[in-house]
């Protein structure tokens, strides 16, 4: 498989998991954990060390930096109460361990808060889910007259991703000289606009005609967060914050716009450059400090596990929308023609597992992956640090398919 930037669910998920969609259901108010970290590190008490689904849950997230990983935590909720989980380390450098409660860039994950607060909006009556890209945003995109606000919530719109295709806004990344020449040169730091990126966008023909096919892309996440600020008047991070975060109390949530740094702990990621000639060489560079701008209302978000599973949670018992609503979100249309494996709906992906389907998204940014997805009775979420060639991160992939189902299908 080529190497690419892909923060789309389609290349991320394909590489890990399958999956349909159900609500799913809280931990009891107030319930213990199943595995409680001892401390920061993830280590757990004895009790938890004899419960065989927790040992299990844990050689499971092991997995993955077995496979490679330089860090992943998650946290899993069900009946059971809360499970959280660390593995590996914080910094090549330091040698620190993870810790479960580490923050970290979710990527694509920030278009379930996008898209949640579009359909706010359409259920305050501000915008309607077949209006025109062009009433609302004139000029902006050629053929935005013929191209819907649904269809850029579920990426039917045809138009063209500058940040996954060759001729984008990245050079050949995977070029090792390209690679240092562009970190060298400040490339992690640029302020990329979403008004830049739509241009970058419009440059390119379509992938075809609005509404007949699927393909993901940037770029309709980037026109979503100009729709909430023409709309509301406010950033689309600042609105998703008075609507979203403030609310359900995700403290350890926040937009980092053209801001480098992450806040509080975090584990850090890594880019590896790979030098094909024999013998391979891997060098890791550290991209943890990066303008996350580019990526914006399509990918910018920090969170931790513990916000991604609240607001997970809440959307799906009904709290941020109303039941209309969510069978919008929850309307699907296939990812691959021929085959349900993978959905995808208004911000919201369905995934098949060998228990059933899951609802949720994953995401990747440069040196993070995440993964939040939830049955009626079970949620998770995951973030890892990957690293590593193709066959590594294939690896990696399978790693974190094994955890997600053992985390979602396991001890049943």
């Amino acid at each position: 498989m080529k190497r690419r930037l892909a923060y789309a669910v389609a290349a991320a998920v394909c590489l890990v998991l399958a999956a349909p969609a159900a609500p799913a259901l809280a931990a009891p108010a107030g319930a213990p954990s199943a595995d409680a970290p001892a401390d920061a590190s993830g280590a757990t008490d004895a009790r938890a060390d004899r419960d065989p689904v927790a040992q299990k849950r844990r050689q499971a997230l092991r997995a993955l930096t077995d496979a490679g990983a330089v860090s992943a935590i998650a946290e899993i909720r069900d009946r059971r109460g809360v499970w959280r989980g660390a593995s590996g380390v914080a910094d090549l450098a330091t040698g620190a361990p993870a810790r479960a409660d580490g923050r970290f860039r979710a990527g694509s994950v920030t278009k379930m808060f996008v898209a949640t607060t579009v359909l706010q909006l359409v259920g305050e009556h501000r915008l309607d889910l077949d209006d025109p890209v062009e009433k609302h945003l004139p000029g902006l995109v050629p053929g935005g007259a013929g191209i819907t606000v649904r269809q850029l919530l579920n990426h039917t719109s045809g138009l063209w991703d500058p940040t996954n295709e060759s001729g984008g806004i990245f050079p050949e990344l995977f070029d090792p000289a390209v690679f240092r020449a562009w970190y060298a040169d400040g490339g992690l730091q640029r302020t990329v606009t979403a008004r830049e990126l739509v241009a970058a966008s419009a440059a390119h023909p379509p992938y075809f005609p609005p509404g007949s096919a699927w393909q993901y892309s940037n770029t309709n996440y980037a026109l979503l967060g100009l729709l909430i600020e023409r709309t509301t008047g406010r950033d689309y991070g600042q609105e998703i914050t008075r609507r979203i975060l403030r609310p359900l109390g995700m403290t350890g949530s926040s937009f980092p716009g053209t801001a480098s740094t992450i806040p509080g702990p975090h584990a850090h990621g890594y880019w590896t450059i790979v030098e094909d000639a024999a013998p391979v060489r891997k060098t890791y560079v550290d991209v943890t400090e990066q303008n996350p701008s580019w990526a914006g209302a399509a990918g910018e978000l920090i969170s931790t596990t513990a916000d991604l599973a609240r607001f997970e949670r809440a959307l799906l018992d009904g709290r941020l929308l109303p039941p209309r609503l969510m069978r919008e979100m929850t309307d699907t249309v296939p990812t691959d023609p021929g085959s349900h494996q993978l959905d995808y709906g208004l911000g919201l992906a369905r995934y098949q597992l060998s228990c059933g389907p899951v609802l949720g998204h994953n995401g990747g940014i440069f040196g993070y992956t995440t993964q939040l997805w939830a049955t009626t009775d079970r949620q998770v979420a995951l973030s890892y640090t990957d690293r590593g060639d193709t066959t590594d991160q294939e690896a990696q992939g399978a790693a974190m398919r094994g955890f997600l189902e053992e985390a979602l299908c396991g001890g049943r």
